[in-house]
């Protein structure tokens, strides 16, 4: 059967953000049209019902590709910190050093909760009508996904959430309700479960229309709810959770055989899905929308449908644009070197290609991550690919591609040790720790440009270096995966450079199955289990085609999947599945959830390292977080509990008891 892309229609997201009840205002459209009443006849209708679902999707783009979601998924982990240009409260205070106190006005997971909920309500009208309107089960099952899809971001988010919006539980409402209140996270999860089990049951094995949800999507999210659930009956930690209820530690194993066995189901039929054969296939964007992705947030280069936001051109740093590779892109513009002409030019320059585009500098990496002890040390850049297919660590010379009078009078530029450099040739890179040894570090900013930004030389060659022990909230590698990617180049920089990417963000990913898998084996005490698990992926991650790098296709795949089978530990520890983790999903908004559902935050982030603001800051820093137990649940956000008609006690108790 041959497969089309959705096209996301107005009308339909329209409906998303209308029908909504515990959130006051969802859009602009709201509020210049407000209605205490909705009309339901939307719904009633075949045509309506589809476009009802075409919305369902539509939705995901008002977080997932949103850069301040994307914060509060990052900052504050493992994996982020707040970069020199992060200055605002929502990208200091979630880091926990003291820097600010998150409140329900400035945190960016409030983003999450009223396109939720819209979203939640809008199934609850399709799963309500659809029947009646002649919508085949299978469609209705998107529904139920959907519904449980939100619900599950909102309980690992905020606990406890309200299943009654106005109409009774799960009930599709349609008039303005001011009132709220909040079921406990065991009601959720059973919710949850329910819709969840409905789609694994109801959903085709192959998908209606490319990226639309089938029978293993929602196994993954039965796989990874049922895992989390079962963490928060065990509650090795004593988290603190909201609403305050009991909870039955016996039941925990339970769950965890369900998460395992889901998961196991899943990878022995797979359907549509599979691996991709490098880890680099499963990012690079000449390959988005490949099999092993099994959801996302899609966009395309159509100004109108593929975007919903305000186009690509400068962007409006603004859902539902995908921007988020902004925020974790650090300003490699401001690299300078002396052309062959004796002038100073930009020999790299804003460009519209996955490796770099629009800089923002809002959030860095760690630089503990990247040293010894950390999950890219150097002993696993040295056979791991997920490394090089992360990362931009090597920047490559783009000024001819700008034109005018420096591109033709520049056939060269200098570097490092007084070499010439040409065009799309390495200028800057960052090297490993042990190679940081052989750096001389504070070259004069004369005769090459690249003095005042602390970078340094290396005997014999001609790009520029800084060892990755000396990343900075100045200046740190890109994540590469996230990056933007346009057909529309034309062989120059790209006349759209500065906008959103047209590229799919994506969600959901089959290999995340073995994680799951292996995750859930290790708490049932499966340890083989867990070890043949996580080794499917490390060996795939010893395969590399492509050195992503160095712009260079391998005439012979480098195959060293048996070096990294065979650093595999024998015994698979949580900690080191959440290493594993950050090796697949480094930088995509998996990390804070991780840590919270393995309540490993505090262990696991509670300090850091990394240099300072200024270019020239090369010595690493510790920082302390103060991460407390009240933290693993996120405020309510300021919005939903102003426009609640309660008393001021039952508003304070509505918020989660650390931000009132």
């Amino acid at each position: 059967m041959k497969m089309k892309n959705i096209k996301y229609i107005l009308a339909a997201g329209l409906v998303s953000c209308g029908l909504t009840a515990t959130l006051v205002s969802c859009s602009d459209v709201l509020d210049e049209q407000p209605r205490s009443q909705f009309d339901t006849s939307f719904f009633n209708t075949k045509t309506g019902i589809e476009g009802g679902l075409t919305s369902l999707y539509a939705h995901l783009r008002w977080f997932y590709g949103d850069g301040y979601y994307l914060n509060s998924c990052e900052t504050g982990t493992d994996e982020y910190t707040y970069a020199e240009s992060g200055n605002g409260l929502n990208f200091q205070s979630l880091d926990e050093t003291g820097k600010g106190d998150i409140t329900s006005t400035n945190c960016d997971a409030g983003r999450l909760w009223g396109t939720a909920f819209a979203n939640i309500n809008t199934a609850s009208g399709i799963i309500e009508n659809g029947a009646a309107a002649g919508i085949d089960a299978s469609l209705l099952a998107e529904a139920h996904f959907f519904r449980a899809f939100d619900y599950f971001l909102l309980v690992q988010t905020f606990g406890g959430v309200p299943l009654d919006l106005g109409a009774g539980e799960l009930k599709f409402n349609t008039s303005t309700v001011r009132t709220s209140v909040r079921n406990t996270v065991p009601e959720v999860y059973a919710a949850i479960f329910a819709d969840l089990e409905k789609a694994v049951a109801d959903l085709p094995d192959e998908p209606r229309l490319t990226g639309t949800a089938t029978k293993n999507l929602a196994r993954l999210y039965l796989s990874k709810a049922y895992l989390t659930y079962a963490w928060w009956l065990q509650n090795p930690n004593n988290i603190p959770t909201y609403p305050e209820c009991s909870r039955d530690a016996g039941q925990a194993n339970s769950y965890f055989q369900k998460a395992y066995d889901t998961a196991m189901q899943a990878i022995n039929n797979p359907g549509p899905y599979e691996l991709q054969p490098t880890f680099y296939d499963v990012n690079v964007a000449t390959n988005d929308r490949n099999k092993e992705i099994m959801l996302y947030a899609d966009h395309d280069e159509n100004e109108t449908y593929g975007n919903g936001g305000a186009g690509y051109g400068w962007g409006s740093g603004g859902a539902p644009e995908n921007f988020a590779y902004w925020f974790e892109t650090w300003n490699y513009t401001e690299l300078r070197a002396i052309g062959q002409s004796g002038a100073e030019i930009d020999p790299v320059q804003r460009e519209a290609v996955q490796a770099l585009g629009r800089p923002w500098t809002r959030i860095a990496p760690v630089a503990s991550a990247f040293i010894a002890g950390g999950v890219w040390e150097d002993a696993v850049k040295a056979i791991d690919s997920r490394y090089d297919a992360t990362f931009t660590l090597r920047y490559h010379t783009n000024w001819k591609k700008g034109g005018g009078d420096k591109a033709e009078k520049n056939d060269y530029v200098i570097g490092a040790n007084g070499m010439h450099v040409g065009p799309n040739e390495v200028i800057f890179s960052w090297v490993s720790e042990a190679e940081d040894a052989n750096i001389i570090y504070n070259i004069p900013a004369s005769g090459n440009g690249n003095g005042n930004l602390g970078l340094g030389e290396m005997k014999g060659r001609p790009d520029f270096v800084v060892g990755v022990n000396h990343i900075s909230r100045k200046k740190f590698p890109i994540n590469w995966k996230l990056g933007i990617y346009r057909t529309d180049n034309a062989g120059g920089l790209g006349s759209k450079v500065n906008g959103g990417s047209p590229r799919p963000f994506n969600i959901a990913k089959f290999s995340e199955f073995y994680l799951i898998g292996a995750e859930a084996a290790v708490k049932l005490n499966k340890n083989a289990e867990a070890r043949t698990l996580v080794n499917v992926l490390r060996a795939r991650a010893g395969k590399q085609s492509y050195l992503q790098n160095d712009d260079v296709k391998l005439e012979k795949t480098i195959d060293r999947s048996a070096e990294m089978v065979a650093a595999t530990p024998q015994t698979i520890t949580i900690d080191y599945i959440l290493d594993e983790r950050s090796r697949e999903f480094w930088g995509e908004g998996y990390r804070w959830y991780d840590l919270v559902r393995t309540q490993k935050w505090a262990e696991r982030a509670g300090t850091y390292k990394i240099a300072g603001r200024g270019y020239k800051d090369k010595d690493l820093e510790t920082f302390t977080r103060n991460i407390p137990a009240s933290h693993y649940l996120r405020p309510i956000p300021q919005g939903q509990l102003d426009g609640m008609e309660m008393s001021d006690e039952d508003k304070k108790n509505y918020q989660n008891p650390a931000y009132r």
